[in-house]
């Protein structure tokens, strides 16, 4: 049976409105730029690698060599594939070539594929799919740090390549091992109850925490110096590179699990770090700024029409 509009929407909405109250208490200084790094820390490396844990163990779906080989191309590939098509766009805008061409390119093209993604799949989908999710991003982080290492920073990927094994894709290689291997079935259920827990702290964690960078940053945009990288952003990311995304979750001959996630991961805005990516590799944070902005206000509208549109279409 089809989802409703307002089924979707009501999957939508608690994302934002927690990334609202990161907003609010950061604005209320409860929540102290101080405190960053180490809530950082603990969600990097503690609570989304039980949320990985949590949803592969135990997971069918992630026992199929197809979904093992499709999920992180696909991922990989539809990065790539924003890349692409954002530095047309910015040529086609006629940005200043260097730093804003760049950062624009590699901001439009990355899609935010974790801590929105991750609620909605969680509130539309089964564990298997949330599982092909985390797959799937394995080639997306690959992509991302290639992205800053050779969009923004444009040096050699050999300096910097170590960069791509971050706690999740450690976690995402270690956990789909086990998964193979029955761990579920021999670990000690206490462990399990104790994952499970701590994964469902992560989301929330790093919502708020995404509100909080806003509100530290909000201040730095000037809506009308960068209307354009603005509508030009938005057009990319919420309109045209969606169509692309749902033709090939529509003919992929891939599994069901991997359509819907190629169908959120199409209505998503673009990805937040980059935001720090683009101060951190020589990039133009402002720009960065823009785009983050203006794709995630637009994508409360915009998140529930794709995603019903493409489960219609892909069936």
């Amino acid at each position: 049976m089809p989802l409703s509009s307002w089924t979707v929407f009501n999957a939508v909405a608690p994302v934002f409105a927690i990334v609202l109250a990161g907003f609010a208490i950061r604005r209320a200084r409860w929540l102290t730029a101080e405190a960053d790094r180490s809530l950082l820390r603990v969600m990097v490396n503690l609570l989304y690698p039980a949320l990985i844990a949590d949803a592969t163990l135990g997971n069918n779906a992630l026992r199929r060599m197809d979904n093992l080989a499709w999920a992180p191309l696909v991922g990989f590939s539809t990065v790539v594939l924003g890349f692409g098509v954002a530095w047309l766009g910015a040529r086609a805008l006629r940005l200043s070539p260097g730093k804003e061409t760049r950062t624009f390119s590699y901001s439009v093209g990355v899609y935010n594929y974790g801590y929105t993604a991750i609620p909605v799949v969680q509130a539309l989908f089964d564990k298997e799919t949330m599982g092909v999710l985390f797959t799937h991003n394995l080639g997306v982080e690959v992509a991302f740090w290639l992205g800053a290492i050779l969009i923004l920073a444009a040096i050699s990927p050999r300096r910097e390549w170590h960069k791509i094994f971050t706690g999740p894709v450690i976690a995402v290689l270690v956990f789909t091992l086990l998964n193979l291997c029955h761990a579920q079935e021999w670990l000690p259920t206490f462990s399990l109850s104790a994952t499970h827990s701590l994964g469902q702290c992560a989301v929330p964690l790093a919502l708020i925490l995404t509100g909080a960078t806003l509100a530290d940053h909000i201040a730095e945009m000037h809506p009308r110096v960068g209307w354009r990288i603005a509508a030009g952003a938005c057009a990319l990311r919420l309109g045209l590179l969606p169509v692309l995304f749902l033709a090939l979750a529509k003919w992929l001959p891939c599994s069901i699990e991997l359509k819907h996630v190629i169908i959120v991961e199409a209505a998503m805005p673009a990805a937040m770090l980059p935001i720090v990516i683009a101060r951190h590799y020589n990039g133009d944070p402002k720009v960065a700024l823009q785009i983050v902005l203006s794709t995630s206000v637009v994508s409360l509208i915009t998140i529930p029409l794709w995603i019903r549109l493409g489960l219609a279409f892909v069936g």
